[in-house]
């Protein structure tokens, strides 16, 4: 009984190498074919390349992250019908490859968004940070959005105008950069006028409506993941509020629990990020992971520093203001429960989500959050921590 150990790797043009990953005492590996256009098909020509190319470094493949929905499929317009039947073939031919974990998201236009890439952090490594603050001077007097003054306190709007007021042109570049363009995870990178565009094709689409066309594509792959041996398992909303007017649907123990009654399978399940659902003060994620538990098919494990207005930073793991011990109990618990009744996927991948930029990555050009250094000191921690909590549960 253990957590598969996994490490997220962009691919051929990612910084660290397989073998350095090799190295950190992870056995599989997170990826997607990046360079293949968001609702195309993925082939299994190309699925096998890329997985030859990890065996050959002594690892797996073991989790998809991610196969991209297409925006069209998100907003039910345009070419959706194909690109759902595409997404289909997707699932298919990953499954015949062996591979039966896709984790997935269905946040519109961003995948995440952070004010800070680079924050220094008391000891002088570098960390993610979302202040909210900053958030809104950059939504209301740099992007100019509609309506975007009713989404914040009168408290935050003085401040954000302040904070607005002193920014130089190159803070301003640096935020708009930071918030929109080319954030790791996302196949799509915007100037501040093509993302406004983006951005209003969204106005009919609230959060209700955003929720029933994701309930509508789990109708439609879910059936096609089973028969496909494959766990789909979508990815929470990070942060998990509402941002520059967008809906958001997979914020909360509620909206999880909700989807996963959509269609009752084990193929549609969910990715723990407790840093994600961490962000929300709402959320208490030791709760959450035992509630979630058969539904849990892939974690992110890190931790974040928050508060009630929506700030957050990513703090070291035991540092933060989540109960990761308690988190990873019950997902051994889980796994557990799993072997012992026969389930042949018992075992649960998970990895150490970002990481604090230090050491020698300091001054290397990394993917914000997934530097080397950070993570492997998270992995170590969290192979500990399950070792000693496994121990307890002999």
């Amino acid at each position: 009984m253990a957590l598969e150990q996994t490490w997220r790797w962009y691919g051929p043009n990612d910084p660290i190498s397989l073998q350095e990953i090799k190295q950190t005492g992870a056995t599989g590996i997170v990826s997607a074919l990046h360079q293949i256009p968001n609702g195309e098909v993925w082939t299994i020509e190309e699925i096998k390349k890329r997985s030859a190319e990890i065996e050959a470094a002594g690892l797996r493949w073991s989790v998809v992250e991610s196969v991209p929905v297409h925006e069209d499929i998100k907003k039910k317009t345009g070419d959706y019908k194909k690109y759902i039947d595409n997404y289909k073939l997707s699932i298919q031919n990953l499954g015949a490859c062996g591979i039966e974990t896709i984790c997935y998201n269905f946040m519109p236009v961003l995948d995440w968004s952070r004010t800070d890439l680079a924050f220094e952090s008391g000891d002088g490594s570098n960390a993610l940070r979302f202040d909210m603050d900053i958030f809104a001077a950059f939504d209301v007097f740099i992007l100019k959005r509609e309506n975007a003054k009713a989404d914040y306190s009168e408290e935050i709007l003085k401040r954000a105008e302040v904070k607005f007021q002193s920014m130089t042109t190159e803070e301003i570049e640096k935020i708009t950069r930071n918030v929109i363009a080319g954030l790791p995870g996302a196949e799509e990178s915007y100037t501040l006028e093509s993302f406004q565009k983006v951005l209003d094709e969204y106005k009919e689409i609230d959060a209700p409506k955003l929720k029933k066309h994701l309930f509508e594509f789990l109708s439609e792959i879910i059936p096609v993941a089973e028969q496909a041996g494959v766990r789909m398992a979508i990815h929470p909303d990070d942060p998990p509020r509402a941002l520059l007017g967008l809906p958001r649907v997979v914020s909360t123990i509620d909206d999880a629990v909700e989807l996963t009654k959509v269609v009752d399978s084990v193929s549609n399940g969910i990715t723990l990020c407790t840093g994600s659902f961490g962000a929300g003060h709402f959320n208490n994620l030791p709760e959450m992971t035992k509630i979630l538990a058969p539904r849990i098919n892939f974690v992110h494990l890190r931790n974040v520093s928050r508060d009630a207005e929506g700030n957050f930073f990513e703090n070291y793991l035991f540092d933060g203001d989540i109960d990761i011990p308690a988190v990873m109990k019950a997902l051994l618990v889980e796994e557990k429960e799993r072997k012992e009744s026969g389930r042949k996927d018992w075992q649960i991948p998970m990895r150490p989500d970002h990481g604090n930029k230090m050491l020698d990555d300091l001054p290397k050009t990394t993917n914000p959050g997934y530097s080397l250094y950070g993570r492997m000191k998270g992995l170590a921690e969290l192979r500990g921590l399950e070792q000693g909590l496994m121990a307890s549960l002999k």
